[in-house]
């Protein structure tokens, strides 16, 4: 599955955007495996559970790296050995960058 946010966009221009993941992802270590990507490609942002199931993710960091962050969600079958189960990844709900963010963590 190919996503882009903006296919026409420059790829280094900054981007923040929120992703609701769903499937079987918590408990089986996607945070951390999401967290780990995301650090590899110099994002910035969190992976957090909610209350009915779902990991939301927030990243932010240069249009590329977060549209492959993106594709790394959203990939099925998995070619990263992501764990869990991935059912659907919305559509990134794209908004301004925080300055006041850095590092990816886990909530």
């Amino acid at each position: 599955m190919e996503t882009s946010l903006d296919p026409g966009a420059d790829g280094m221009q900054p981007v923040r955007v929120t992703l609701n993941v769903r499937g079987q992802v918590q408990g089986v270590g996607f945070r951390w495996w999401t967290r780990a990507r995301a650090l590899e490609l110099g994002l910035s942002g969190h992976a957090r559970n909610t209350a009915d199931g779902r990991v939301e993710v927030v990243a932010q960091g240069p249009r590329g790296a977060v549209d492959r962050l993106v594709r790394l969600l959203s990939e099925q079958p998995s070619t990263t050995h992501r764990p869990g189960a991935v059912a659907s990844v919305s559509t990134p709900l794209e908004s301004e960058p925080r300055p006041d963010v850095s590092g990816f963590v886990e909530r």
